[in-house]
């Protein structure tokens, strides 16, 4: 798969989980009123935003990524499952994709793991049997999943407040209908959702690569429920969470890197040539 696609995939998903976490994720949003289309509001959640991040421990969702080029007709959806584990020195991520579905072609098995263990970035095609590991920092200083991941694209949330208000516009909109039923299990019923917008400032930082943002948070349950996010050529990202599990155990083998058999052995690419193909992609912004 393309490696900027995953990259803007990798960074929803990053936003809609930090998102649930600055809501801390252990109850449903405050109930409807006045105070929820004001500013106070917007004010209420940055301050959970740089209040609740680092009380979360783990996090685990399945999740159905859509991207979509209106210009080209193109569609593309993956489904996978999404881990976070935070510890005392360290974090790690994975995210495994496990099928793929283009356009009106029927969903077939495809195969792809990312695991971030805070030095390492191990990608894992099963689809032409390929392993490479980036590293991303050194080892003796290991960076959290979310602040290096912030290298390469905007991890909302784990920046400074006022660093979120001045590359964006936020703005909370006012649900008048229920939000459509597909973000949800069909079972789980319909509940009010609440949104968030978020359009990119001129002189925003990430003016080149989006033009707005948003997500729904299920108010019941306090969790992301979709993201979306529109880029500056028109594409649109698209993320669903389902049966997200908060500070729950996470097995510690889900985060081993386990070469398949039949898989050449891993390119590797030191933190010198990582830093430099970052550098590279900043330029040709």
């Amino acid at each position: 798969m393309d490696e900027k696609i995953i990259t803007k995939a990798a960074f929803l998903l990053l936003m809609a989980v930090n998102t649930c976490w600055a809501r801390g994720c252990t109850g449903g949003l405050a109930a409807s009123g006045p105070k929820e289309v004001d500013a106070n509001s917007v004010e209420a959640i940055l301050k959970q935003l740089k209040q609740k991040t680092a009380e979360l421990k783990s996090y685990q969702s399945q999740i159905e990524y859509n991207f979509r080029q209106p210009l080209l007709e193109s569609e593309t959806e993956r489904r996978g499952v999404l881990y976070y584990k935070k510890e005392a020195d360290r974090s790690r991520l994975r995210i495994n994709f496990q099928t793929l579905k283009q356009d009106d072609e029927e969903e077939q098995k495809y195969v792809e793991h990312y695991i971030f263990d805070g030095v390492w970035l191990t990608h894992i095609d099963y689809h032409i049997k390929q392993v490479k590991r980036y590293q991303q920092a050194e080892p003796n200083e290991p960076a959290d999943a979310f602040e290096l991941a912030s290298r390469n694209f905007p991890i909302i949330g784990f920046t400074k407040v006022e660093d979120l208000k001045k590359q964006f516009e936020i703005k909370l909109v006012e649900q008048q209908v229920k939000e459509p039923q597909p973000v949800i299990p069909a079972k789980a019923g319909i509940h009010e959702f609440v949104q968030l917008h978020l359009k990119v400032r001129p002189d925003s930082i990430y003016k080149d690569d989006y033009t707005s943002i948003e997500f729904w948070l299920d108010r019941r349950t306090g969790l992301p429920a979709r993201i979306v996010a529109v880029s500056t050529e028109e594409d649109v990202y698209e993320i669903k969470f389902l049966k997200p599990k908060v500070n729950e155990s996470i097995d510690e083998k889900v985060f081993k890197v386990k070469i398949p058999k039949g898989f050449g052995k891993p390119e590797i690419i030191p933190l010198e040539k990582t830093m430099k193909k970052h550098r590279e992609n900043l330029k040709g912004r």
